[in-house]
């Protein structure tokens, strides 16, 4: 590679663009050759929907609280940063999630996978599913694969497998509500490819995972390293303060909007109100209708297909209580609550029974999430009003009438990407078509996965396509 340095702007400063960021810095530093870097984010801090506050010794997020640890980048970069001794796992014992069934909460049968039932007893004998309802979910067994190859939604989906009733008692609020969608139109090639690549190569949900329990029990017993889910002991704004500490050699810009962007004949120049930069490469992490807005004047077809990807707003409400004042003993990780029970909240995670350190001594954290595809109209109300909502509705399921010591909102408007039926192929239309603009990279939790392990993996193959574009013009 030239020693001249090479210039890269990165519009965002989420996980995706500091991964990105981080990981370029790395690469170049690695290969001895100079950089320059650019990250532009137009708030007054880093980190997007990852923000964590310690408020009397609480630990409140206010966007994602978690990272899965079987997706490889999450855990990838946290090796990497160092931060593995900050690592918090899930409680080993109380792991039961409920589901809110005629105003009671009803735990999950144990060997639930999220909607497929792996442990026949307990999916028998529990009282949340009916008898024509297990029934129904157990012709699963019977009921041949599709031989169709095109998309489909996750409650087309999950009604030709497992019925009508697994729809709206797991579909709907667990696998839709991960992404605060609609069942009805979010895709299950994009969303829960495993769940279709089950059905594909065992003709049956209910089948595959009885064969993967076998296969796992083959394999050994030994407990995987980590739990399913992990979190940083002071939050996960750890792992962005840790971040932004390690890029030393990239200019970061806050309060920095983008006006305008426009390719010039190498390259790209973006202007920050009266401020104009120039760059070899520019990445854009932002959400799909502020990238729209900006490639519209050199590229209206590409900005078309990135506005036909929808957003919904969603917001958290964290209240922590005195822990005797609470009569509930928050024995499992939360609930979630299907739509037909008409209540104003989505699902709620009871965060220090989830993970330890997230409550001083004898009090204890919840976290609500409302808003979604069903329910955005919540967002309306003020944060009292919310605040005040998430009071009466706990107080109507768990019984709480107690005076929270701690109570904080946090808003997403129109920042939870819609994966609907057709996704896959439109993300890859929308690349074929930015690859007629060379040095331009789109990513972020738009295109191919929402969470944090995903963004983090975006950013590791951004900064990899990136060095290879170099590698190739100055050859």
């Amino acid at each position: 590679m030239s020693q001249i340095p090479k210039k890269v702007i990165i519009i965002g400063a989420g996980i995706t663009g500091l991964s990105t960021a981080y990981f370029l810095q790395e690469t170049f530093k690695k290969e001895k050759q100079p950089i320059e870097l650019l990250l532009l984010e137009a708030s007054p801090r880093l980190g997007g929907k990852i923000t964590s506050e310690r408020v009397d010794d609480f630990v409140i997020e206010g966007g994602p609280d978690s990272f899965i640890t079987q997706k490889k980048g999450g855990m990838a970069l946290v090796k990497t940063l160092g931060l593995t001794d900050r690592l918090v796992q899930t409680h080993p014992v109380n792991k039961a999630v409920y589901i809110l069934s005629r105003g009671k909460l009803v735990p999950m049968p144990q060997g639930f996978n999220l909607m497929v039932p792996s442990r026949i007893v307990p999916f028998a004998l529990s009282p949340l599913i009916s008898w024509p309802g297990k029934i129904r979910m157990g012709m699963d067994l019977f009921i041949p694969k599709r031989t169709e190859t095109t998309d489909e939604s996750i409650a087309s989906f999950v009604r030709r497998r497992l019925g009508q009733e697994a729809v709206e008692l797991f579909a709907d609020p667990i696998l839709a509500g991960i992404f605060a969608g609609d069942a009805e139109k979010l895709s299950i090639k994009a969303s829960f490819l495993q769940f279709a690549m089950l059905e594909q190569k065992y003709g049956s949900l209910i089948k595959g995972m009885l064969q993967r329990q076998k296969g796992a029990k083959k394999q050994g017993t030994a407990s995987p390293t980590w739990s399913l889910f992990v979190t940083m002991k002071d939050g996960l704004s750890s792992i962005i303060a840790e971040l932004e500490s390690r890029l030393n050699r990239c200019e970061i810009k806050t309060n920095s909007p983008v006006t305008a962007i426009s390719p010039l004949q190498s390259g790209y120049e973006v202007c920050v109100g009266d401020e104009k930069y120039g760059a070899d490469a520019l990445v854009i992490t932002t959400p799909t209708y502020k990238t729209a807005d900006w490639v519209q004047p050199w590229n209206a077809g590409l900005s078309k297909l990135l506005e036909k990807i929808t957003y919904v707003s969603t917001a958290t409400v964290s209240l922590g209580f005195k822990q005797k004042d609470i009569k509930h003993p928050l024995n499992g990780f939360g609930f979630v609550i299907p739509r037909r029970e008409g209540s104003q909240l989505m699902a709620s995670t009871w965060s220090s029974t989830k993970f330890p350190g997230r409550a001083p001594k004898d009090h204890v954290l919840l976290r609500v999430f409302l808003g979604g595809a069903h329910r955005e109209g919540i967002l309306e109300q003020d944060d009292a009003g919310l605040i005040t909502t998430v009071r009466k509705e706990l107080k109507n399921i768990m019984g709480i009438e107690a005076q929270p010591v701690v109570s904080r909102a946090f808003r997403w408007n129109k920042a939870n990407p819609q994966y609907h039926v057709g996704h896959l192929d439109l993300v890859s239309t929308i690349e074929n078509e930015a690859e007629k603009h060379p040095g331009l990279f789109l990513s972020g939790a738009a295109y191919r996965g929402v969470g944090i392990p995903d963004c983090i993996q975006q950013g590791m193959d951004t900064a990899e396509r990136i060095r290879t574009l170099f590698t190739r013009k100055n050859k």
